[in-house]
């Protein structure tokens, strides 16, 4: 049977192996944009479990603690007049803690009896993380388009940097503060403590005292100047490397328009660097201080 020369089958099968193409790539879009957005679901739900733990944690911290206070100031109040009923100021406040960390532990009670365990939606969530990672993997964009997600992604790694740097810095100030308020009611309440009887300066002036020295200890040992010193100046190179290959200025000034795949390519490797001091940074603050130090002090507060 001769060839019919007006036969397209050839390029029918063409067009229809596109649209076959064309469609595996928009249900893989469509199960790319459901995956993440399970894990933005998954990562919701496991911040606000998160959330409503640590407000049970410090309601029932603060329940106890007036309870001990309540005790305690009751003995002082027997031990040094004789009287419980002088603490009655005492009473007050502490039932009306206790009052508001009962109610913060029932509002969070019903806040979260409908949500999974902490367990559950980790596992959740790292089910769905997986689920997301598998379809980039299937996706396999080339190193152009990796690159390019990268420099997106650099938004993200500042953000944190600072994020635990303001926190970080937060402690600081707030032990800080502590120390110095301490030390100078220490030195008030031992100035008016002229006996050597069981006095409520006396119980205050220890109570103080042992509160400084933890803040000390933990200032110390946990370095938080440091650590938020460290995190602020790592973040300010990678924005300032951001800026400078977005705007094609200082190390990226010799790349043209034509050229952003090798600028992109020097940006990844700076900014890699960069992570990787803050790595080492993180490493030696973790180390003793009589093994390791880091490279760099932070001046002086």
């Amino acid at each position: 049977m001769a060839r019919d020369f007006d036969d397209d089958a050839p390029r029918r099968i063409g067009d229809a192996n596109d649209l076959a193409l064309a469609r595996k790539r928009d249900a893989d879009e469509r199960i790319y944009v459901v995956t993440t957005n399970l894990v933005i679901d998954a990562q919701e739900q496991l911040a606000r479990r998160r959330l409503l733990d640590r407000i049970w944690r410090a309601g029932a911290a603060l329940s106890w603690l007036s309870i001990l206070a309540a005790v305690i100031g009751t003995g002082i109040a027997w031990g040094t007049t004789g009287d419980p009923a002088r603490f009655v100021v005492g009473y007050l406040i502490c039932g009306g803690l206790l009052v508001m960390s009962v109610l913060t532990l029932v509002g969070v009670y019903f806040a979260g009896r409908d949500m999974s365990s902490l367990q559950r939606l980790e596992a959740h969530l790292a089910s769905q993380q997986e689920s997301l990672w598998k379809q980039k993997v299937r996706n396999n964009p080339d190193l152009e388009h990796r690159r390019k997600l990268y420099r997106e992604e650099v938004t993200s790694a500042i953000e944190k940097y600072q994020v635990d740097s303001r926190k970080y810095r937060r402690i600081h100030n707030s032990l800080q503060s502590l120390i110095m308020i301490g030390s100078a009611s220490t030195t008030t309440i031992a100035a008016l403590d002229t006996g050597k009887e069981l006095t409520w300066q006396s119980v205050t002036l220890t109570a103080i005292s042992f509160a400084i020295t933890v803040a000390a200890m933990f200032t110390g040992y946990y370095k938080f100047r440091e650590r938020s010193y460290f995190l602020q100046q790592t973040a300010d190179a990678i924005e300032q490397e951001a800026n400078a290959v977005t705007l094609g200025i200082g190390p990226y000034a010799p790349y043209g328009p034509d050229q952003e795949d090798e600028a992109l390519k020097l940006f990844t490797q700076r900014v890699e660097d960069h992570r990787n001091e803050q790595r080492r940074r993180q490493q030696q603050l973790d180390q003793p201080a009589d093994q390791a130090a880091p490279s760099s002090q932070p001046p002086a507060a």
